[in-house]
């Protein structure tokens, strides 16, 4: 189908970029042709000059490795894996609200850890953000970037935070996780991949580190297969149920869940839908008394606005306001929103429509509160959703799951309208 070669061909494509530059980098520097020397230009993270240029496979294989390699972090018990459990759509096993980490693997973090799933699309970071359908003058504002606050701009970005973090990996530094490195069972490995001096030099070998953990992300297999019932139902090759439709319909409905505003469910440009416009939002959610940070009255998880973010400290537009995430795999989650406030699906979307009238955040900046349905809803109004409604948005959600295995003698249609009527 169509739509599953654009998906395939963005990463292969990505990856293709990357190891470009690589190789690029790799090529002997030209003979000078004047005495006078130009100003040396900061390396590329992708011109990193490697003995050996491995290849997709061997990055990927070696990524892969390096994910569940708990000599890395400085309690020798802690992986890239331990919260983002490749079994449990790479994010946690557990319905904790933080996860705990740290050199002695007991320090709480300070918000929840969120499925690395899906990502293989999202820009960098811009405050001003344009989309290509429609008016391009439109500025849908905040947009992009990983983590809950988009300060990382790419995969090997990300991945440095919970490396060097005091409550994840609690490395001190860079250093420290390449002398970790030298002693892993993966040191050979790297050394095969990169060439036999990779890790006597700090700075190449952290680069590489990064380097084969950014590819694996890429790889469509695990980290965005595309093979969820609802996939399927957009292939033609499946059929919702009645409350699975109903679900959908509501879903989609600006007058009722409103979900698709922020959570696309359509096919755009011939690729199948990632459930998130990549955006930010303030929805208020309640303060969530079991993480230990908020213990302190005076501490508040302000999103684009801190504290784990600094360069917007002084924007009071933006606080409050938290990336949109994917809903795909969402019911295999046991705590949802920034902050882990809600430990089942069904408590998630029925606070769309009953949102706490004490959200965590402080009077100054209530007025960046999203107003959009569901959320417009004046004291003594009826709420968006019936419950049975509700019921159905997350019968609807539970299709989004990752492994989906059709029946037998499954029902074929063709093309799928409903989903059409979803944001595109």
């Amino acid at each position: 189908m169509k739509a599953d070669y654009n998906n395939v061909m963005r990463s292969i494509l990505c990856i293709a970029r990357l190891l470009a530059c690589a190789v690029v980098s790799a090529a002997p520097a030209a003979a000078p042709t004047a005495s006078v020397s130009a100003p040396a230009a900061p390396r590329s993270f992708y011109a990193a000059p490697f003995e050996r240029k491995p290849d997709v496979a061997t990055l990927t294989a070696l990524g892969r490795a390096l994910f569940a390699d708990a000599t890395l972090s400085a309690s020798g018990r802690m992986a890239c894996a331990s919260c983002h459990d490749p079994a449990h759509a790479f994010a946690p096993a557990n319905g904790l609200a933080v996860q705990l980490g740290g050199a002695d693997g007991k320090q709480p973090g300070l918000r929840a850890v969120p499925s690395l799933t899906y990502r293989q699309n999202v820009p960098p970071f811009s405050e001003h953000f344009s989309d290509t359908d429609g008016d391009d003058s439109v500025d849908q504002g905040p947009t992009g970037g990983r983590d809950w606050d988009g300060r990382a701009s790419s995969a090997h970005e990300q991945a440095i935070a919970p490396l060097l973090s005091q409550f994840e990996m609690a490395n001190a530094d860079s250093a420290a996780v390449v002398a970790r490195l030298r002693a892993s069972p993966n040191a050979q490995r790297f050394r095969d991949a990169f060439g036999t001096h990779v890790l006597d030099d700090a700075a190449l070998a952290w680069n590489g580190l990064l380097l084969a953990l950014e590819v694996y992300q890429q790889n469509p297999a695990e980290f965005y297969p595309y093979d969820s019932k609802y996939d399927a139902f957009l292939r033609g090759r499946a059929e919702l149920t009645p409350r699975e439709q109903h679900g959908l319909a509501l879903f989609n409905d600006p007058t009722k869940g409103n979900c698709a505003a922020c959570h696309p469910s359509a096919i755009k440009h011939g690729a199948f839908p990632q459930f998130t416009d990549n955006g930010f939002i303030a929805i208020g959610v309640p303060r969530n008394p079991r993480i230990p940070a908020n213990g302190d009255r005076k501490h508040v998880d302000l999103g684009l606005c801190g504290p784990l973010r600094t360069d917007l400290a002084d924007r009071d537009e933006y606080c409050g306001l938290f990336k949109t995430p994917s809903l795909r795999n969402v019911a295999t989650r046991q705590a949802f929103f920034h902050n882990g406030v809600f430990h089942t699906l069904r408590d998630a979307v029925r606070f769309y429509t009953q949102r706490d009238v004490r959200p965590d955040l402080p009077q100054r900046y209530r007025d960046n509160l999203n107003t959009d349905a569901p959320f417009d809803r004046r004291p003594g109004d009826k709420p968006a959703l019936t419950e049975r409604e509700i019921a159905d948005i997350v019968e609807f959600l539970k299709t989004l799951t990752d492994g989906w295995t059709p029946p037998q003698h499954p029902p074929v249609k063709a093309a799928r309208s409903a989903a059409s009527a979803g944001s595109s």
